[in-house]
This record gives C-alpha cells, structure tokens and sequence, in this order.
C-alpha cells in the first residue's frame, strides 16, 4: 500500500450562493512536487487555504489526515506547527525590514527571557541563504532586492519552521523567465532533499516541467490526478482536463480592418520619480492605427509599464517630455483625468492594488471611471449603475453570485474581466493594456483575448504590454521591442518569432557595451 504525506478525503466548501469545493480529494505522497490546475474559480486556492488554516475546522467538511493523523486546525500557526506552510501570490514580506528581520518574522530566534538573539538571527539567516543560493547580505533591506529574490526569501522563511509540506500559491506570475528558472531548479533541489512541495501555477508549461503529479480541479471538484510516469503529460491535454474541451487554437482569429494612424507618442523622456538623474525612457517613439493590437515585448524593467503609466497622465515619472498625438492632434495628458477625457485608458498590470477596490462591490468598480454617465451632478442614479453593472456582467461573462458581490471575492480571471468592463464602459478609443492575462488561466485567457479581439473589431486601438512572447506574437498585429528604456526593434506578426525578438534585445545591449 502506497504512504502518502497528505490527504484531504471529500473536501467541501460553501461561500454565500456559491459551492467552491465539492467532495474534492487529493493526496500527495512525501518528497514529490505534486501541481495542482484549473481554470480560476476552479477551487485551487480554496483547497490550500483549509489545508493551511486559512479556513478552519467547522468551515468546510471532510478531513485532512497529514502523516496518519486526522488534523483538524483552528488556524494557520496550528498547520504550521505539522510542518505545513503557504506562500501566497501576494508575498507577506515587510519591505522596510532586513532578509533577516523577514526570514524569522514570527519564528524569532531568543535567548534569556525572550529576547532576540540578534547574533543567533544573522548567522542562521546566513546559513539559510547559502542554501538556497541566494547571493545578498543579510542586512539588505527587502524592498532593495528583486522579486525574484523575494520569492527566495519567502522560501528561506518557510525552511527556517522545518516546513515539510510547502504550498507555493502562482510562485512565478510576477517574475520574468531566468528568476523563474532558479526558482523551479530550486524545488527539484529542495524535492530531492526530501521536501514535498504542492505548486499552484496558470503555466502550465512550468508544471509539465518540474511536477510528478498534477490534479486537475473544473468547478470545484476533482477532475484526475495525472501521473507522470504513466499518463500523458503533454499541455494539450492538462489544459482539455482544465477546461472540459481541446483548445486547438490558443489564440482566436481576428477580423478587422486596420484604419489609419490614431494614436502617437514621439521623442517621449522620462525619469525616475524617486532619482531624476536617472532616465528611465530615452527617446521614444511609437504610433498605432484604428483596429490595430500592437505589442510592447521586453524583459522585466525594460521600462514598458513606466512607459505606458507615464503616457496615461504622467501617472509615473518626473521631467517628462515629448508629444502626444490622437486623430494627428496634439493632446496635453498631465492627469489620468485628461487621458479619460481625451478617450485613452490604461488596464494596470497589478489589479488587485491599481486596478480595483476590492473591497467594494462589482457594479461601483465598472462606473467608477465614469461616474458621470451615472449619475446627475452629486447624486448617483443607482438603478442606472445597476444596470450598467448587469449589462457588463453579461456581456463579459463575469462570474459572480450578483452584481453586488466584492471584487476581492473573484477568482483572478475575473477580476480581470471587471477591469477590462469598466474601461469598455468609459468608452475609450486607445486601450493601454499591460499584462492583460497576468495570473489566470488558459481559459480565463482565451475569453480575454476574444474581447481584445472585439475591440479591435470595433475600430478600437490596442497597445499591449506582456511577458509571455506566444501571447505577444499570437495577438498582435506589430510589435514594439524595448529594451533599457529604449525602442530597440520593430517587426510584424509575419515577421516575429520568439528568437526575433530575443535577437533585438541582445543586439542592443551589444551596442550598449560598446
């Protein structure tokens, strides 16, 4: 008889009018890295938190028998105490204080009458850091070191409480590909010294990497555990497990009309709000046409999100200079207000802390852009936002219980649809999109993408910004690529490639050495 580390027998979980889990099971056994999948909303998450202690005991029904023993915790230092830690997308760092400081946050090392022992902090904090390769002092602050270093951080955190059970929560959404290579590299080490790790990712291409296992979850109930050894682990079929069907296309067709020149951005400079010695855009230079999706590649801090905030109302960056030009007239943006105004919008690549209000509710996050077409002076019409909040519901597909539900209560995938309805519902004519897909799945991802395709349809110009090249080479009709802060290539959609764009950025920092 197999032993496995973990199981969780017929796991049931109700929010108010929805069943997020439904006698789901799922069992690990010790040393793997078993992936958990779905679509948002499919239940991931939900799982980890009762599993953590997110979610106590008397929350849900079922139980969780971790090495033999049925467990049932009250709360999060309760799972901690079995060895049993979650990172969360949303790392739980302090930035202001040391690796050290954060390393043992809570877990703190003392001495004689529960003082820290500074002494014993450092050199354990060092200890640890060399184990998992992270080359920093110790004293660095966290808000001075990468993501990528952060994400290490957070495991090094984790080690320190003797985890034997690690729940890693889209551990790579925010990092760019060689931070998300160490990382992966990482848990097949730590895999390899007897650690079972339960990783949660949309890339799917990740987890065909690094998992021995993978269970797949479709609204809220098991759907099969894939076994790498004897199953097929290809892509294609995790994703048809995920959504119920084959996705034979990733990318929909488009049929549009490409129209003239409607939106330019020319010799645009900008600096560092924080150090305006330092330039952070140098000169560019990009134009856009009716019905065109044009892309923005580059890898992390390249400067494309400082880019598109500055341009939306000078919304990041100091000194900032240039011409912007819509239908071949200059417009002056020195607020977001005036960007509205003038028809162009900006989708922020972080919309739980940008993009939306979490803590209200779906219908005021869709009319907040325009409250004016709501409403009469001060006073908000509520049944026109009502049916504004109905008619965008609708239209995008957003799953909710009701209009009325907080957006902080959505899955990622459609909290993504609520940003995208209320800068439709502004009625924008330029659309600045920046990691429009950014943490939601194959599925969430293709709707996004039909929608995109629609605007575009409409006669709407796209500018879109993202990490994934399929995603930048699949939708876009052109493709801007930047680099340091710079324009350093522009090629087609029947010109791009993946090593096309690759090669441009390499051959700028060439010219830059030289």
């Amino acid at each position: 008889m197999e032993k496995y580390i973990l199981e969780m027998r017929n796991i049931t979980k109700k929010f108010p009018g929805v069943k997020a889990l439904d006698n789901v099971n799922f069992k690990i056994k010790p040393g793997h890295i078993h992936a958990l999948v779905g679509e948002n909303g499919a239940g991931k998450s939900t799982l980890m938190n009762i599993l953590s202690g997110v979610y106590p005991y008397g929350t849900y029904e079922g139980d969780i028998i971790v090495e033999g023993e049925v467990c049932r915790f009250k709360d999060i230092k309760e799972s901690e105490a079995k060895g049993i830690t979650i990172i969360h997308q949303e790392l739980a760092l302090i930035p202001t204080l040391s690796i050290a400081e954060n390393v043992f946050l809570g877990n703190e090392q003392t001495g004689k009458g529960c003082i820290i022992d500074w002494h014993k902090t450092r050199q354990k904090a060092t200890e640890m850091l060399e184990k998992v390769g992270l080359n920093e002092n110790i004293n660095t602050r966290v808000m001075d070191i990468g993501m990528g270093k952060q994400q290490l951080v957070e495991i090094i955190k984790a080690l320190a409480k003797d985890v034997k059970i690690l729940i890693l929560d889209e551990p790579t959404a925010a990092l760019n590909d060689e931070d998300s290579k160490h990382l992966l590299k990482l848990l097949v080490e730590l895999k390899n010294q007897g650690l079972t790790c339960i990783i949660i990712s949309h890339k799917i291409s990740e987890v065909v990497e690094v998992a021995d296992e993978i269970t797949i979850l479709r609204d809220g109930a098991t759907i099969e555990t894939l076994v790498r050894d004897t199953d097929d682990f290809s892509e294609d079929r995790i994703i048809k497990g995920m959504v119920g069907r084959e996705l034979k296309n990733r990318f929909p067709k488009r049929n549009h009309t490409i129209g003239e020149i409607r939106f330019e951005v020319l010799n645009w400079n900008v600096y560092d709000p924080k150090d305006t010695s330092k330039q952070v855009i140098k000169n560019v230079s990009i134009y856009a046409r009716k019905g065109e999706v044009v892309g923005i590649a580059g890898l992390m801090g390249s400067g494309r999100t400082e880019f598109a905030m500055s341009v939306f109302g000078k919304a990041y960056g100091r000194n900032i200079s240039g011409i912007i030009k819509k239908d071949g007239k200059e417009v002056v943006l020195n607020e977001e207000s005036d960007a509205i105004a003038n028809g162009i919008a900006y989708a922020t690549e972080d919309r739980k802390s940008a993009g939306l209000i979490l803590i209200d509710d779906i219908k005021r996050n869709i009319v907040l852009p325009c409250l004016s077409k709501v409403s009469k002076g001060l006073i908000i019409n509520q049944n026109e936002e009502i049916k504004v909040g109905e008619e965008y519901r609708e239209k995008l597909r957003i799953k909710s219980s009701s209009i009325l539900q907080k957006t902080g209560q959505l899955s990622g995938g459609n909290q993504q649809k609520v940003v995208f309805s209320k800068w439709i519902f502004a009625e924008p004519d330029v659309l600045l999109l920046d990691e429009p897909t950014r943490g939601i799945d194959v599925g969430a991802k293709y709707e996004i993408y039909c929608i995109i395709n629609e605007l575009a349809e409409k006669g709407k110009t796209i500018i879109m910004i993202s990490s994934e090249l399929p995603e930048i080479i699949g939708m876009c009709d052109r493709i801007y690529i930047m680099n340091e802060g710079r324009i350093v290539g522009e090629l087609t959609a029947q010109e791009a490639s993946q090593e096309k764009v690759m090669q441009c950025i390499m051959r700028s920092n060439k010219e830059v050495l030289k």
